[in-house]
C-alpha cells in the first residue's frame, strides 16, 4: 500500500521526468474529486494525503535507501492539488464549470513544476531537510508559490480583458 501510495499507482516509474508524470496525475484527481465533493473535499483529501504521503515516503527512503527516490511522486500531486486551490475555489465562487478555468490549469501546472524545479527560498529550505517531511513539504511549499501566481495571473489577465 506504502508503494501505491508514494508512487500514485505506480506513475512514479514512468520516465523520463517522474515529478512531471506526478503532477499530470493530479490535475484528473484533483478535477474528478473537486466534481465528486467540491474544494472542501480537495483540501480534506490533500491534508490526509499529506500525512499518507509522509508515512508511504518513510518507507520508500527505507526500501531504496534514498531520501527521496525518484518514484515518489506523491508529494507532487499534493503540490500539485495547492496550486489548483485557486482555481477550484474560483470555479465554485463564479458558479462556473471547472475546465472553464483551464487558462488557471495550465498556469497552476506550469508554475507548480517551476518552482519545485528552481526550489527558492521556503521551498529548497524544506528540500534541504533530506526526511520524508521534507519531500512533502518542498512540494507544498512550491504549490503556494505557484497558487500565489495563478492568482496574480487570473488578476492581470481580468484587468486585461476588461
Amino acid at each position: 500500500m506504502n508503494k501505491l501510495i508514494a508512487t500514485v499507482c505506480y506513475t512514479g516509474y514512468l520516465r523520463p521526468a517522474p515529478g512531471t508524470w506526478g503532477s499530470l496525475a493530479a490535475l484528473p484527481l484533483a478535477w474528478l474529486i473537486y466534481e465528486a465533493g467540491g474544494y472542501w473535499l480537495l483540501i480534506v483529501l490533500g491534508v490526509v494525503l499529506f500525512f499518507a504521503g509522509v508515512k508511504a515516503t518513510e518507507h520508500m527512503a527505507a526500501e531504496t535507501g534514498d531520501h527521496d527516490p525518484s518514484c515518489v511522486v506523491v508529494d507532487e500531486v499534493v503540490g500539485q492539488w495547492v496550486a489548483l486551490l485557486p482555481v477550484v475555489i474560483g470555479a465554485s465562487n463564479a458558479q462556473v464549470e471547472i475546465t472553464a478555468l483551464w487558462p488557471g490549469w495550465l498556469a497552476a501546472f506550469v508554475l507548480f513544476r517551476l518552482f519545485d524545479i528552481w526550489k527558492p527560498g521556503p521551498i529548497g529550505w524544506a528540500d534541504r531537510k533530506e526526511t520524508a517531511v521534507g519531500v512533502m513539504l518542498d512540494d507544498v511549499f512550491a504549490g503556494i508559490f505557484a497558487a500565489i501566481g495563478v492568482v496574480v495571473l487570473a488578476g492581470v489577465a481580468h484587468l486585461w480583458l476588461m
